[in-house]
């Protein structure tokens, strides 16, 4: 890739680093879409023993390209995101890929179908991956971060999404706990 070509698609991705996310960290600011993708990567890589099947690098590429739309358009919550939003942020990134140089552009959009139609294993352990990062993230946030519906959000989100895996559903299970316990904890507290 031309140094410069690289240059530009890196100015776009490090947008990531200042685009906030709705939730906040552990040590108390807010995260950003970049720290998230990273730590879904991560994720990714951890359970990667779980699925002897999957492409690995495939489903890296997944985690660290998934969110790049974000750079055009910021974070918006899943519980706050409308059609619209979801369609703006599919043309703005496909624009973007689509002036990407090849063999790229055509891999992400290649990659950025998969992902939205879940059909492989790689797609499927990603939107898990995703969702329940999502998820860890709000454990180890101060409750008091919480919106109301967040509550019943950390129960239910993502349910679906590791119904297609035994491993992914004990890390559900072991997520949900987790919840359970900082609200049980803050209810102790009150």
């Amino acid at each position: 890739m031309e140094p410069r070509k690289l240059l530009e698609i890196m100015s776009v991705a490090e947008r990531l680093k200042d685009a906030a996310r709705h939730c906040d960290t552990s040590g108390g600011r807010r995260e950003s879409v970049a720290e998230h993708s990273w730590r879904t990567a991560l994720m990714a890589y951890f359970v990667s023993d779980e699925f002897p099947g999957a492409d690995l690098e495939k489903l890296l590429k997944m985690c660290l390209i998934h969110d790049l739309g974000e750079a055009f358009t910021g974070d918006i919550p899943t519980f706050e995101k409308t059609e619209a939003d979801e369609e703006k942020e599919e043309k703005l990134l496909s624009a973007w890929i689509q002036s990407l140089p090849e063999p790229y552009g055509r891999e992400m959009q290649a990659l950025f179908a998969e992902m939205k139609e879940r059909a492989s294993l790689e797609a499927r352990i990603f939107k898990a991956l995703d969702n329940l990062e999502a998820l860890i993230q709000h454990n180890e946030a101060d409750i008091r971060t919480w919106l109301p519906l967040e509550y019943s959000l950390q129960m239910t989100y993502g349910n679906d999404k590791v119904e297609f895996s035994e491993y992914m559903k004990k890390l559900r299970d072991e997520v949900r706990r987790d919840s359970r316990r900082k609200i049980q904890e803050k209810t102790e507290l009150s």
